[in-house]
């Protein structure tokens, strides 16, 4: 009986830790467990959660890889995860990384990365990040890691906004209190705002839960508009978002693509897509042994596109200038 009693405790111990190593659930071909498959080395991915902008950093970062010439299944394989916007499921997916000896690790937006980061550490494995507003911030400048920054064109946006909108006098910003890259482009708005004859009207939020009613807080405020960020927790619940701003009649400009194609009247965005698509030739340099994280300075994207959603323009009563269709992407559903 005693023996029966060590081998299930075998079997569940076994069980656990094959769970913590699929926490958060992967959805792309050749995920794997363990250091290698046939000593191909394993590439952890780590996303915070899923919406468009992170969704393209990832499909951008394998694209990166595939151009640098690397073959998935013969140069390395993926274990990709995702933490479902949740910070301890972050930790545990970069500990189960660092459990199965990855070659390298990438953390998709700060939670990750900062969790990729912490787990590494020990094992000194390269850590590459994306989506990551302020690295410095964020106390990911130095070390055994690199990646890319998402870094706002609020003055672009802003711009924008005016030409949209003459008469505006006041944004509205919802903002994660404990989001480093939401923090520091609140910053930025209202240092920048000003200059174009704005005043910011920013409410922070500590959860996803409580972003609808910021919003409300801020229809009350009869502000002119939104202006949103990269701000995970509100953008993902951007549809219930747009339902209280369309009825009272109020425009919401987005801060990527995907914002603007759920219904975002406009917006001074960067392509995610060509973003991770840098990450992923950095990280494929590391991969290889081309060259080290610390040889590679983290990068920041700054060019930028305007994208316009002709209907829910057209719903608001908005108009285009003629001088920024001329230039825009019309990326409406």
């Amino acid at each position: 009986m005693k023996n029966v009693k060590k081998y299930l405790c075998g079997v569940l111990s076994l069980g656990m830790a094959l769970s913590l190593c699929a926490c958060g659930g992967g959805e792309t071909g050749g995920e794997t467990g363990g250091e290698t498959a046939g000593e191909i080395p394993v590439i952890g991915i780590s996303q915070y959660g899923q919406h468009g902008s992170l969704d393209n950093c990832r499909e951008g970062f394998l694209q990166g890889l595939e151009q640098a010439g690397l073959v998935e299944g013969t140069d390395y394989t993926i274990d990709y995860q995702n933490a479902s916007f949740d910070d301890n499921m972050a930790i545990q997916i970069a500990q189960a990384f660092s459990a199965e000896d990855a070659a390298l690790m990438v953390g998709i937006a700060t939670p990750s990365a900062t969790a990729c980061y912490a787990a590494a550490e020990d094992k000194d494995i390269p850590v590459i990040f994306t989506a990551i507003t302020d690295p410095v911030g964020a106390k990911l400048d130095s070390g055994n890691i690199t990646g890319t920054s998402d870094v706002l064109p609020v003055e672009g946006q802003l711009q924008l906004i005016r030409a949209l909108q003459p008469e505006a006098d006041t944004i509205g910003i919802v903002y994660t209190t404990s989001e480093p890259n939401s923090v520091y482009s609140v910053g930025i708005y209202e240092e920048l705002a000003a200059d174009y004859g704005f005043t910011i009207e920013a409410v922070g939020v500590t959860a996803q839960s409580e972003v609808t009613q910021a919003v409300d807080t801020l229809i009350a405020k009869e502000v002119d508009c939104l202006s949103n960020l990269t701000d995970n927790n509100v953008v993902g619940v951007l549809g219930s978002i747009l339902e209280k701003t369309n009825e009272a009649g109020i425009p919401v400009y987005g801060s990527e693509i995907e914002q603007v194609k759920l219904g975002c009247v406009a917006g001074a965005g960067l392509d995610y897509v060509q973003l991770g698509i840098q990450t992923g030739l950095m990280a494929a340099k590391v991969l290889t042994g081309e060259a080290t994280c610390q040889d590679l300075p983290y990068e920041v994207i700054e060019n930028y596109a305007l994208y316009v959603n002709g209907a829910a323009l057209a719903s608001l009563n908005l108009e285009l200038p003629a001088d920024l269709a001329e230039t825009a992407e019309e990326v409406g559903q």
